[in-house]
Order: structure tokens, then sequence, then C-alpha cells
């Protein structure tokens, strides 16, 4: 995709999108993954100021608590690209709550976003994938919950013609050639270097360009 000064980025998820931003300024972007991308994007614009990036990740939410925010936090802001990263808090709730996410439910309420997102506006559409980095043996049996959540994350993506990228495939594939904790602390929020390699996923992915001019 090609951005324009007058472009609206949205981005909406948990606390990965979130990433500590100030929630009384609605410019903040938090020190995360949306706040790298914005950083690339503003230094490839050169002459402009870049597209306008938009921050509606929220710590602790799950699928549900987007829909209940949908039409405030996405589609009032009439985004020409609206990006989604959810699901972890789907899964981690079951462990640590005992609150289930059946993923049934959550593939037919993420379906449901993504439709009315693109029935209401012209909004192109991105998703995330959930990922886990286990830093624990109690973590190992999440993937029995996360691995069929993925599989309905994609399956969502492809109803909805959305562009994918692959944090459950990137994040392990990097965990390979350091620590699990060096990617993600705790096994779900990304540090720095992870937040890093998600950014740089989401720009190959949906902003490819022949040369970066930052490297």
């Amino acid at each position: 995709m090609h951005f324009k000064d007058d472009d609206t980025l949205l981005f909406i998820g948990d606390s990965i999108t979130d990433a500590g931003r100030d929630r009384a300024d609605p410019a903040s972007l938090g020190g995360g993954y949306v706040h790298e991308i914005a950083r690339t994007l503003r230094e490839r614009a050169q002459d402009g100021p870049g597209p306008r990036v938009v921050n509606r990740g929220v710590n602790g939410h799950r699928v549900y608590d987007l829909e209940s925010r949908w039409s405030t936090d996405v589609l009032d802001h009439r985004p020409t690209v609206v990006t989604v990263k959810i699901g972890i808090n789907d899964t981690w709730r079951r462990y640590d709550r005992d609150l289930p996410s059946p993923v049934d439910e959550f593939e037919a309420c993420l379906d449901r976003l993504l439709a009315a997102t693109a029935r209401e506006s012209s909004a192109r559409l991105v998703v995330i994938t959930p990922f886990l980095l286990p830093v624990g043996p109690d973590q190992e049996r999440w993937f029995e919950d996360l691995s069929p959540r993925t599989d309905a994350v994609l399956r969502v993506a492809a109803r909805n013609a959305a562009r994918v990228v692959r944090a459950d495939l990137l994040l392990p594939r990097a965990a390979e050639e350091r620590e699990s904790a060096e990617l993600a602390p705790d096994g779900v929020h990304p540090s720095p270097l992870g937040h890093r390699l998600i950014a740089d996923a989401w720009l190959a992915e949906v902003a490819p360009v022949a040369h970066d001019a930052r490297r």
C-alpha cells in the first residue's frame, strides 16, 4: 500500500498494541510496535508529515471488549487502514481466571467486526496473529487453546480479504536464535526488540519499499 498524508492508520487490540499509551492524549501511540511503525512512516514521508496513526489498544481486552467500542474507537475515525491484534487475552483468561472464550464465539465476534468495517467503510484490513513464547512450563499448555484460536483468526482474515502479519511464526523463528525472554519477558508482552520485529513485519506486509533509508 502507498500511504498519503491524509490517510489514517488505526490500530486496535490489547496491551501489546496499547504498549503504555497515555489514554488522556488521543495522539499517544505508546512505546510499542505502533510507535515504531509511525516513526518509520514519518521518516519515509520526507516532504510531509506522513499518514495519521491512531492507537486504540487497551490493556487486558478480549475480542468482546473490542466489539463494545468498535464504532467509537474505529469507525468514527474514518480510517484508511484498520489493523487488529487480538486473541492472547481470550486464551490467557481461561488459565488465570477460568474465564473461557470459546473459539467459535471468538471467531464469530471477530468476523462481525471485520465484516462491519468492510461494509461501513472503505478501510483496508490487516490482522496480526496472536503469539506466545512460553517462558515457563505452565504456558506450554496454553497452545491447546491458542493454536485453534490462531487458526480462527486466519479464517476470519481470509473471509474478509485482510492482510495477515504472522506474529505467531515470526516471534518463534526469532526465538530460535535468542532466548524467548529477550523477545517477550513474560512470554506475551514484547520487549523493545520484539515490538520492532512486529513493526518490521507489518511494514513488509502492508507498506513494503525497495530500500529503507533508515538502514
